[in-house]
């Protein structure tokens, strides 16, 4: 079986560590020529020597995707080395405020739907640009089941998730007559990083964090960042080609009530 992604250059934000990381090293296994961005210099550098050392090719570019300025870099300098972007993954995004409403204050309320909303639409806008002229592209956004249901303590984290479902709809339905797909993966529990930040602001070990979010799954067990990463390569596939405006959801099986 060949590489599905043979020939594409494809984007993804956030793509230092976690999720992202594991999507970029698929897609470079795939074929796709990789460019990672985020503000952590160090760990897309990293990522960059990992994918390299395996035979791909990445390209790390520090920007902030929440701003102008930042988009506007980061797709400079991969259309500069790449060529035309194909694919793009919104992965970049934060825990954001944890805390019931009246505790929370606006900075942090600011700073989240920035980065977690304001950014992807950024970024979609700027590809779509360059897409619609080619008619053709795809553009995946990495939401949350967290996007599916209420959450007590988390209200801009689950605003701005819940809010990546309309924009990946309301995309599809503009884009979809260029034949560009736009669609939206909703991870439940990944093992990452966040988690060790999670534990540690709800006063509990990592294992204590796994077990308990392990138990609400049909599988009893939380996914990993390859599972997400396999999910992303099959929909920026041209086997994926009649499939936009979906929300994937990727939790081993969490039942909503």
């Amino acid at each position: 079986m060949g590489r599905r992604l043979e020939g594409k250059v494809a984007i993804v934000t956030g793509g230092g560590t976690g999720i992202g990381r594991a999507i970029a090293e698929r897609f470079a296994r795939e074929g796709a020529k990789v460019a990672i961005s985020g503000r952590r210099a160090h760990l897309l550098d990293e990522t960059c020597a990992a994918i390299n050392a395996a035979g791909g090719q990445a390209l790390a570019v520090t920007a902030d995707t929440a701003t102008e300025e930042g988009v506007e870099r980061l797709f400079a300098a991969t259309t500069s080395t790449f060529g035309p972007v194909d694919i793009l993954v919104n992965n970049a995004a934060i825990a954001g405020a944890i805390g019931p409403i009246w505790e929370l204050d606006l900075a942090g309320w600011e700073e989240t739907l920035r980065i977690n909303l304001t950014g992807p639409w950024l970024c979609a806008r700027t590809a779509a640009r360059s897409m619609m002229s080619r008619r053709r592209g795809k553009i995946i956004n990495i939401g949350s089941i967290t996007g599916k249901r209420p959450l007590a303590t988390r209200t801009p984290y689950a605003t701005t998730k819940m809010g990546l479902v309309g924009l990946t709809r309301t995309l599809a339905l503009e884009l979809g007559p260029y034949d560009i797909n736009v669609v939206l993966i909703s991870p439940g529990a990944v093992e990452t990083p966040r988690l060790d930040e999670l534990a540690e602001r709800w006063g509990t070990s990592v294992e204590n964090l796994k077990q308990n979010m392990a138990a609400n799954a049909a599988l009893k067990r939380i996914c990993t960042p390859e599972d997400i990463a396999a999910v992303a390569a099959f929909l920026a596939s041209d086997e994926a080609h009649n499939i936009t405006g979906i929300d994937v959801t990727v939790d081993a099986g969490v039942w909503y009530s």
